[in-house]
């Protein structure tokens, strides 16, 4: 039989679990824990750890992302669901923003609005590099008077060129915790 890093196993306390409950908190570890503790007093342990309590882990490390249950009343659960489908994230990232204090999703937004605006606001940024590279090429030639058709986008150029520094920097604002320092960026 394959055991997996998790073995997993259901119980039906029978009016135990108060018990259980207290007396973990009396240790001061986790309930699994005080049960893999009775089970390896009981059934002995081949790593010679029987005597030996683990200290207490609110969170096991083991990469970047870790696993956190919840527990809340149903309909708040389809709600936190619905609100993070609606923002385009997983429900963790969604929470995780949540608690950061991400301005867009505390305003019920999400990143996917903010990208979209960024992405429609890049694409025009790239409209306007293509069409200058066009004018130096026709400038070049000495090619005056197609020149002139761009006269007025370079008039506005400044302008849209601001535009677009202004929505790119509230995007950024928008989508980072508002606890953390500028200089301090999350990977």
């Amino acid at each position: 039989m394959e055991t997996s890093s998790r073995d997993r196993i259901s119980v039906d306390l029978h009016g135990l679990k108060a018990m259980l409950l207290e007396r973990s908190q009396a240790l001061a570890v986790s309930p699994s824990e005080l049960v893999r503790t009775v089970l390896v007093k009981e059934l002995g342990d081949p790593a010679g750890n029987e005597n030996r309590l683990p200290r207490k882990r609110l969170v096991r490390p083991t990469g970047t992302r870790t696993r956190l249950c919840l527990r809340m009343h149903m309909d708040d659960a389809a709600a936190t669901l619905e609100a993070a489908r609606r923002a385009g994230m997983s429900p963790g990232d969604y929470v995780a923003g949540l608690v950061a204090g991400i301005p867009a999703i505390l305003r019920g937004g999400g990143q996917a609005d903010h990208v979209v605006a960024l992405t429609a606001s890049n694409a025009e940024l790239s409209t306007l590099s293509r069409n200058i590279y066009h004018l130096t090429s026709l400038l070049r030639q000495a090619e005056v008077g197609p020149a002139l058709f761009y006269r007025d986008m370079l008039d506005k150029l400044s302008g849209d060129v601001r535009r677009h520094l202004v929505l790119a920097s509230g995007v950024l604002a928008d989508l980072r915790p508002r606890h953390q320092q500028p200089s301090q960026g999350r990977p």
